[in-house]
């Protein structure tokens, strides 16, 4: 049975693919901008097989080329949930560093679990004008079941974005908002911070010692 964090990987690898593309991408509709960028970057990993052993590479390419298409800001602020309002300015910029850099260190592995995996786009459920809108699609695996995940994204001035992913029901923003709670009522906005500022150094010093 794969655990929640095997699922996340595997949830990233195919936002990954969703995500992956440049300004023209961005002119696409959300459905239509995951089918075509899964076909581009499938290929692009089949034909560099450096791509998924190189940790180096896999963050340099989760840096450049998906961070853009998120909004941390809206993810830190729903996975932090209610103490979000008590935090200061200064906190709420360290909390949306540091929870980027963990949602980096943590999911750029995903590229790693790649062994040919196909990912299908459902049909869009859209009204015209919709700021927001839910992109369904489905890992298919060798040798398991499918698994079902959900693409929250909005519409901004710079394109879609992606703000939360849910995985057989889980979202990751409800996942660490759990975690991050038992944090803030342990050591509060502060303690929440140096926690994930821990979780990151040791993500770097593993990556590290792969090297």
């Amino acid at each position: 049975m794969k655990s929640i964090l095997i699922k996340h990987l595997l949830a990233l690898l195919a936002l990954c693919f969703a995500v992956l593309g440049g300004a023209h991408a961005q002119e696409l509709a959300p459905d239509a901008l995951v089918k075509k960028t899964t076909d581009e970057i499938i290929s692009q990993i089949r034909s560099d097989k450096e791509l998924v052993s190189n940790s180096r590479k896999l963050l340099d390419l989760v840096d450049a080329k998906v961070l853009p298409h998120f909004n941390f800001t809206r993810m830190t602020t729903l996975a932090v949930g209610r103490p979000w309002r008590d935090a200061t300015p200064a906190q709420r910029e360290q909390l949306v560093r540091q929870f980027r850099t963990l949602l980096v260190r943590t999911y750029s592995t995903a590229l790693e679990q790649y062994s040919d995996q196909t990912i299908e786009v459902r049909p869009l459920n859209m009204k015209p004008g919709d700021a927001e809108t839910t992109v369904r699609t489905q890992i298919n695996q060798r040798g398991g079941p499918p698994i079902p995940m959900d693409y929250r994204m909005e519409k901004t001035a710079n394109g879609w974005k992606v703000f939360d992913v849910t995985v057989e029901g889980v979202s990751i923003v409800t996942n660490y908002r759990s975690t991050f709670a038992t944090e803030v009522s342990r050591g509060g906005i502060e303690g929440l911070i140096k926690t994930i500022s821990d979780q990151n150094s040791k993500l770097e010093q593993r990556a590290a010692a792969k090297k």
